[in-house]
């Protein structure tokens, strides 16, 4: 049997850095803490990544790109159900790189790099609900006038952004652990989609009602 290639090095304190940013908090996680984490010297995390900030720029440019590729998919929304799947994934991939969003002011307070490119992601986020919504209108799912698609991709794209900072100040001990996020994307995709029920054809309304039923998205505490 031939024997994986260990994973190289720069790969691995990425994905004990995420793993720790998730759970503690970018603030609350030092370079020396990955290090020990993952039984290397501080040294050998600095020749890879010599400061902390290229750490969170590394996974942000990571998040960027798999958000990137998610987005392109918006234009093939055709009905709520579309919608509920294209909500849950991008929620899911929002868990994935979560630390981003709960320390999102202070990250963006101390990196120009992350500032400027998260103006792009809300841009782009906003274009991709815009495109989502007018494929939804042109298939007859909803009906809405031109001039509220973009108040309504904007409400749509503060809760896609906020909701989990709104979960973790609930609930801060419990919010964003392992255990509570399927039920936490679900809600959030229920609460963005939610926004739709003015405008919805009447089976439409029907079946997002049906969806939050059969995938449970349970009540915030």
């Amino acid at each position: 049997m031939v024997k994986k290639a260990p994973r190289r090095t720069a790969e691995r304190i990425l994905e004990v850095t995420l793993e720790l940013f998730n759970r503690f908090g970018e603030p609350n996680v030092s370079t020396t803490l990955i290090s020990a984490e993952m039984g290397i010297s501080p040294g050998n995390l600095y020749y890879h990544y010599p400061a902390k900030d290229e750490l969170i720029n590394s996974l942000f440019d990571r998040y960027e790109k798999s958000l990137n590729e998610l987005l392109n998919a918006s234009d093939n929304v055709r009905d709520v159900e579309d919608a509920w799947f294209f909500m849950h994934t991008l929620f899911e991939l929002i868990w994935q790189y979560r630390f981003l969003y709960r320390d999102l002011n202070d990250l963006l307070s101390k990196n120009r790099r992350l500032e400027t490119h998260f103006q792009w992601v809300l841009k782009n986020k906003t274009q991709a609900v815009k495109a989502l919504l007018d494929s939804m209108n042109r298939s007859g799912a909803i009906r809405m006038d031109s001039r509220e698609m973009e108040p309504t991709a904007t409400s749509m794209v503060v809760v896609l952004t906020y909701w989990l900072s709104f979960e973790y100040v609930k609930d801060p001990r419990n919010a964003l652990e392992p255990a509570s996020a399927q039920a936490a994307l679900l809600r959030g995709a229920h609460h963005v989609l939610n926004l739709l029920v003015p405008y919805l054809e009447a089976s439409q309304r029907n079946h997002l009602l049906k969806l939050v039923d059969a995938y449970g998205a349970p009540a915030s505490h």
